[in-house]
């Protein structure tokens, strides 16, 4: 009889209309990535038995994925900041977020986190993470080595280097190659099981159940084609990742992320936590954001380079994360952008090296002419960009001297960042709104009794693709996810 009834994330079943549980717990956490193992620990180590739904046959999720950088610093550094002559006061991390969040920048959120985070960075260690401690300089999407601290985000580029003291933040875990959150989400998975957490995986929640008073008492999910009644006497957590895997969504709310092919995501990023809160009158927001990165660098050697549009124009100082020249690039008019480097500065993109090489001269006029650009166009842009460089000055972009050089060897060439010649990748931000204790709201601000999110279900510290650094979403989840185990744990039944 029950198998027959179809139930949808954007309905919640009545707790009436449950004949019998199957199973009760304190907690139910659904989803078993950063974000929810990091809930189940908290919850379980507070004393709730907590029960995790994970739709796949293994956890981890899209953490699993990611290079494995947590941003945290503050509170003077990190340990590992400090050996390696780094001061960061939380006044400037603080700052730093602030600005990173751009206009929706939660303050109260960020407060929280830049008082938190190095002790945050101390509490994954403790659990099991690895992090060598040793420093990484130079410039990098992710770490190839196993070294811990590394500069990832916009901390040394303009505008945000002059309104904050950088330092860097991004730590990574211990491991050679990329792909280290795979590392850490293999420990705090285990953590979280070795602590008497129950994980029922190939188990997709369809739903969450709702009482006579709207409180959220339970899950509707399915294991084995059958749709099974969980009873959460203390609260839901959803964790379930964002919704780049759900073309409906991305079509409603972030149509701009379809200029990107790649999603970021193991696969079940498919909204569903989302709208189950929605479903039982949560809030949303910044549902229009997203993260994107085009294939730019490494080599190094390409940020020597200027970007430029069809008007043969600059439009960005090509020195600052590589999300924040993805969004530059994905705007402009068109869709038509190309990067000019000269012989010294050529490479092919590690991460696509077949990435097309629109045009090749001996001259700048010749690759102008090439391109099809008004002429003139290009080469004025050129020469007094090497003009300026040669004094180490750009007072347009402000792109760092340690990145100025003027573009004098030939040959000369473009590569072509217009929609359809490279690879994007993207992920959303959009999400639940909640508290930073992790309890959902409502359309006036007001906690949803017994639901609680975090992670990329929830709308958190990353906010603002032009923002992003490297760290920030493993940093987000895990801290706040920590944040909202402990709220649930301690709700009255």
């Amino acid at each position: 009889m029950r198998a027959d009834k179809t139930y949808s994330p954007a309905q919640p079943c009545a707790a009436s209309a449950v004949g019998a549980w199957d199973l009760e717990t304190d907690v139910v956490v659904v989803g078993f990535g950063a974000a929810g193992a990091c809930a189940a620990i908290e919850a379980r180590q507070a004393g709730a038995g907590v029960v995790v739904l994970e739709v796949a046959g293994v956890g981890g999720g899209s953490a699993s994925l990611s290079g494995g950088e947590v941003y945290v610093g503050g509170s003077g550094g990190t340990d590992v900041q400090r050996e390696h002559g780094f001061e960061d006061a939380t006044e400037d991390l603080h700052k730093y977020l602030m600005i990173a969040g751009g206009p929706a920048a939660d303050a109260h959120r960020v407060a929280v986190y830049a008082e938190g985070a190095a002790a945050h960075f101390d509490w994954l260690r403790e659990q099991g993470v690895p992090f060598k401690g040793t420093y990484l300089p130079g410039k990098w999407i992710e770490p190839t080595t196993d070294d811990t601290l590394l500069w990832s985000g916009n901390e040394k580029a303009w505008p945000y280097v002059g309104q904050a003291k950088p330092a860097p933040r991004g730590h990574t875990v211990q491991f050679v190659g990329w792909g280290g959150g795979k590392v850490m989400m293999e420990v705090l998975c285990a953590r979280a099981e070795e602590l008497g957490v129950q994980v029922r995986y190939d188990s997709r929640a369809l739903t969450l159940i709702v009482d006579d008073q709207r409180r959220v008492v339970g899950v509707v999910t399915r294991e084995s084609g059958e749709p099974r009644f969980i009873r959460a006497r203390r609260g839901v957590i959803l964790c379930a990742g964002g919704f780049i895997s759900n073309r409906a969504m991305v079509e409603r709310f972030v149509p701009a992320a379809q200029a990107c092919e790649l999603q970021v995501s193991a696969g079940n990023d498919e909204g569903a936590g989302i709208r189950m809160g929605m479903g039982v009158g949560a809030a949303t927001l910044n549902m229009q954001e997203f993260f994107a990165t085009v294939p730019f660098f490494p080599p190094a050697s390409l940020v020597f380079g200027i970007f430029v549009n069809e008007r043969g124009q600059r439009f960005v100082n090509e020195d600052c994360y590589h999300g924040r020249v993805a969004h530059h690039v994905l705007r402009q008019p068109n869709g038509r952008a190309w990067l000019l480097v000269d012989n010294k500065s050529f490479g092919r993109p590690v991460i696509q090296p077949d990435i097309p090489v629109a045009a090749v001269g001996e001259s700048w006029q010749e690759v102008e002419e090439e391109l099809g650009l008004p002429t003139g166009a290009l080469v004025h842009t050129v020469e007094e960009f090497n003009q300026l460089a040669e004094r180490g000055e750009d007072p347009y972009f402000h792109k760092d001297a340690e990145w100025l050089r003027p573009l004098i060897e030939p040959p000369f060439a473009a590569l072509s960042y217009c929609q359809g010649d490279f690879q994007g990748h993207a992920f959303t931000l959009g999400g639940l709104a909640t508290r930073p204790s992790g309890e959902v709201l409502d359309g006036d601000g007001q906690p949803i009794t017994g639901l609680y999110a975090a992670g990329r279900t929830a709308c958190g510290l990353p906010r603002w693709g032009e923002g992003y650094a490297s760290g920030l979403s493993l940093g987000d989840s895990t801290f706040f996810g920590r944040q909202a185990g402990v709220s649930a744990a301690a709700a009255a039944d």
